[in-house]
C-alpha cells in the first residue's frame, strides 16, 4: 500500500506542544520535498513548512517561524513537525504531502505525488 500517514494531532492548551509525524509506506522519499499544510474550514489551505529530503533544507511560513521545527529520519522514512508554543490560531487539520524537490514551493495539489490524510490539531485558549 503506497501512502503517507500523518499522525500526532490532538487537543492541547495554548502554549503547549505537539509533534506530528508523516510516515511514508510503499515508497521512499528520494528527491522529494515533504510539505506540511493546514486547512481550516472556509479558509485557504496554508503551507506551513517544507523540507527537501536530499539537502535537508527547511522552510517555514511566517505564521509559524520560530515555533515549528521540521525534521526527517530517512531510515524511518518519516518527517516530523515539532510544534511549540501553540496558539488557538494554529487549530486546523494538518496534512503532509510529497512533491518533487524542484517544486517544493507549489501549493497546487495536482503536482503532489502523495497526499496524506489529515490529523486534527486543536488548541484551546
Amino acid at each position: 500500500d503506497v501512502q503517507l500517514q500523518a499522525s500526532g494531532g490532538g487537543l492541547v492548551q495554548a502554549g503547549g506542544s505537539l509533534k506530528l509525524s508523516c510516515a511514508a509506506s510503499g515508497f521512499t522519499f528520494g528527491d522529494r520535498a515533504i510539505n506540511w499544510f493546514r486547512q481550516v474550514p472556509g479558509k485557504e489551505r496554508e503551507m506551513v513548512s517544507s523540507i527537501t529530503m536530499t539537502r535537508g533544507n527547511g522552510w517555514y511560513a511566517d505564521s509559524v517561524k520560530g515555533r515549528f521545527t521540521i525534521s526527517s529520519d530517512k531510515a524511518k522514512n518519516t518527517v516530523y513537525l515539532q510544534m511549540n508554543n501553540l496558539q488557538p490560531e494554529d487549530t486546523a487539520v494538518y496534512h503532509c504531502a510529497a512533491v518533487w524537490s524542484a517544486r517544493w514551493f507549489t501549493t497546487d495539489r495536482a503536482e503532489y505525488d502523495y497526499w496524506g490524510q489529515g490529523t486534527q490539531v486543536t488548541v484551546s485558549s
